[in-house]
């Protein structure tokens, strides 16, 4: 077997005062040249560092202390920065895992891939372009001309991606990095993007190294797979296998903790009321730049009518841009609605205004995406979840040790109250988002896409944790999400929304059996990993 890369007893140490000394600790890894090599294993099992010692793009402070990384007959920990800087982009591609934040927001998608021929060839101006324009075409972004005078925030988040990987493979490179180039987008997205890199893979014959914590990621493209725990390479042989039958406890822990996408027995309620009235909502947007007054409108939503039981969660999947997020900024109202009503029992939540709007407003309480953006980075978490307790007229001492009660219940240490978000894991912050939103006893929870950033085993306690939270507290939940394997076993009711518009809904298990609509079955089609193993 021919390696295309080669590590050997690597150790990358962190800085002095990390929770342990290895980012990475005696692995040693051969990626086979022409095929799909998947590092797979929960946040901080060290598959990033892994990738980023390769390229020489250690965060500071941290240092890849012994071993060795051979490539193309050079040992990429010997090499100067002048001679790695060479071979980073020429030879070895890498794609991010945020296209936003790694494209410059200030500058056109086309001149950012065309940097990668300025620095590294000497082709005219013209070819240049002329390539551009190609390699927009081969990665199949639409309308290539138009992409390639577009700023990042012009695209979808899908097309950003795209662009990312046009500028990764600019070079023809023998060695493709991705780390997590998939996480944050719908399953049809996702399922675009891996059969991209797959057909790219085998066209040009390159080798790629694919970082993912997800193994419905890994049954779709790896050819090999190695698993990583607490800095160590526990496992790795060839995909069909190591799926069929793994031998260490960390990787039948990270398939386990895929959601099946087979839904439990559906549960039963006794409670036949509604919670939620959703009826005939709509909301346009106005694209306005700063030339243009009147530019084209935008219908987010159109004619949503949606009925939430109580005691049960309602899902809301689709594709990015299907409305699903205007949806919930409505139903909390931090976006207004251009029509229609959301009702709480009798009570004609739209309706409100001013300080009736701030007394009922606790009643309906939304979990973020991202609660990293979400939580303020200079506020306490015992202060950010107690804050709406103060609000509702209760004292500091009182909210204080509400706050500890919260804490406790979503399962974290109470003498955590006074550390800064930072200061916790992606896992931990989204908890202290869910504590401050069951803060003011909400009898609605709106999850937006609350555990699409997290892995698979993090994912899987907490959605573990709102179910055990619904059941205990009798809460309603909307829950918002593109990952139908999550929808599939938290939600007693889904509805599926295309361009604004609900196209398809029932009962979980019946939708998913049987689906009515094209789109619904082309969504179950595209969830990775959907067949085999991990069905």
């Amino acid at each position: 077997m021919t390696a295309a890369l080669a590590i050997e007893g690597l150790r990358v140490a962190l800085p002095a005062g990390a929770d342990r000394v290895w980012a990475v600790q005696d692995v040693s890894l051969a990626l086979p040249a022409g095929e799909i090599t998947c590092v797979v294993g929960a946040s901080g099992s060290g598959k990033t560092m892994l990738s980023s010692a390769v390229l020489g793009l250690l965060p500071p402070g941290v240092r890849a202390v012994a071993g060795q990384i051979h490539f193309e007959g050079q040992d990429l920990l010997a090499l100067p920065p002048a001679a790695l800087r060479r071979i980073r982009g020429a030879r070895i591609g890498m794609v991010f895992q945020e296209p936003m934040t790694a494209l410059n927001p200030l500058r056109r998608i086309g001149s950012q891939i065309a940097e990668m021929f300025r620095v590294h060839t000497d082709l005219s101006a013209a070819a240049i372009r002329a390539r551009v324009l190609h390699l927009l075409g081969e990665v199949r972004i639409p309308d290539p001309a138009s992409a390639l005078d577009a700023y990042p925030h012009q695209l979808s988040g899908g097309q950003r991606q795209r662009a990312m990987i046009a500028m990764a493979i600019a070079l023809d490179p023998a060695l493709l990095i991705a780390d997590e180039p998939t996480t944050a987008l719908d399953v049809t997205t996702q399922a675009q993007i891996l059969e991209l890199i797959r057909a790219l893979q085998r066209r040009t014959g390159m080798s790629v190294l694919f970082i993912t914590h997800d193994f419905g990621v890994v049954a779709e493209i790896a050819d090999r797979v190695g698993v990583m725990s607490d800095g160590r390479l526990v496992e790795e042989g060839g995909a069909a296998a190591l799926l069929g039958a793994p031998r260490q406890s960390a990787t039948r822990a990270l398939i386990a903790a895929v959601p099946k996408l087979q839904p439990p027995p559906p549960r039963v309620h006794t409670e036949t009321s509604t919670a939620m009235e959703i009826a005939g909502v709509c909301k346009t947007y106005a694209d306005r730049s700063l030339f243009r007054r009147a530019g084209r409108r935008v219908v987010a939503m159109a004619d949503v009518s949606l009925t939430l039981p109580r005691g049960a969660t309602l899902g809301i999947v689709g594709e990015s841009g299907s409305g699903k997020s205007t949806l919930a900024r409505c139903l909390v109202r931090l976006v207004e609605p251009d029509c229609g009503s959301v009702r709480l029992g009798a009570l004609d939540f739209t309706a409100l205004r001013g300080l009736a709007l701030r007394r009922e407003r606790r009643r309906v309480q939304m979990i973020f995406q991202d609660p990293f953006a979400s939580l303020n980075p200079r506020r306490r978490a015992g202060e950010l979840v107690a804050q709406g307790l103060l609000l509702q007229g209760f004292t500091h001492r009182e909210a204080q040790a509400q706050a500890c009660e919260l804490f406790g219940l979503v399962g974290l240490d109470a003498g955590a109250i006074d550390r800064y978000p930072h200061e916790f894991s992606g896992g931990q912050r989204q908890r202290i988002a869910i504590a401050r939103a069951l803060a003011t006893k909400p009898e609605v929870l709106v999850a937006d896409e609350s555990v699409s950033a997290l892995d698979v085993v993090i994912q899987a306690q907490v959605l573990a944790l709102l179910v055990g939270l619904q059941a205990r507290l009798g809460l309603s939940m909307i829950f918002i999400t593109h990952d139908l394997r999550v929808a599939a076993q938290v939600c007693d009711r889904i509805a599926v929304m295309k361009d604004g518009r609900v196209v398809e809904q029932g009962e979980t298990a019946a939708l998913f059996a049987a689906p009515g609509h094209p789109y619904t079955a082309a969504l179950l089609a595209a969830v990775p990993g959907a067949r085999g193993h991990l069905a």
